[in-house]
């Protein structure tokens, strides 16, 4: 069985590490953990473990956040991979840092990848992996909290969360979205 685990964030040095790529930064450690490489592909960088005899195709967007749904598409479509093993990871400020939730389908709740990826699909049936980043910022300045770093006290607390996010993955694809919210949903 095949699964697209897609970590959504915007490529570019000046984008690293910021509350956005929380995507990238968890298929970034994933892909490190299980020694493989992200290689340059058709829209996205690409790289593919395995768990537990599920092949796991990780993709990091290269089409920046508001063009995510034209890399979705390509791979799933490229590796025929249907839409309800298909797992966006993404940053959501309506969460407070330290919550993840998984849900099997949503609104884009104002997500501009989220919002390209329901274009592009023409629905809002994919699972979603949300990464709380809190939203401690002044009123307007939203663009500029998510294109942020964490703040110094936030940091130490990145590692847990994203070692957790990995595990609600591989849950996610052994046992799926019902199962894993049960279980890692609080």
């Amino acid at each position: 069985m095949k699964y697209l685990i897609v970590g959504l964030g915007n490529i570019g040095h000046e984008y690293a590490d910021t509350r956005h790529n929380a995507g990238f930064m968890v298929l970034d450690e994933m892909a490190k953990q299980d020694g493989v490489k992200f290689n340059i592909g058709r829209h996205a960088y690409h790289a593919e473990t395995s768990y537990k005899g599920r092949a796991l195709h990780l993709i990091k967007p290269t089409t920046y956040m508001n063009l995510s749904g034209k890399a979705l598409n390509h791979w799933m479509n490229e590796l025929k991979i249907p839409v309800e093993n298909v797992l966006v990871v993404v940053d959501d400020i309506a969460l407070p840092l330290g919550v993840l939730r998984l849900k099997p389908k949503g609104s884009p709740a104002g997500h501009n990848g989220l919002k390209h990826i329901e274009i592009t699909l023409g629905h809002s049936n994919y699972a979603r992996l949300r990464f709380g980043v809190g939203d401690n910022f002044p009123k307007g300045r939203q663009v500029d909290y998510v294109l942020s770093g964490f703040d110094e006290d936030e940091i130490p607390e990145l590692p847990a969360l994203i070692d957790r996010s990995i595990e609600m993955i591989k849950s996610f694809a052994t046992i799926g979205a019902e199962l894993t919210m049960t279980k890692f949903n609080k």
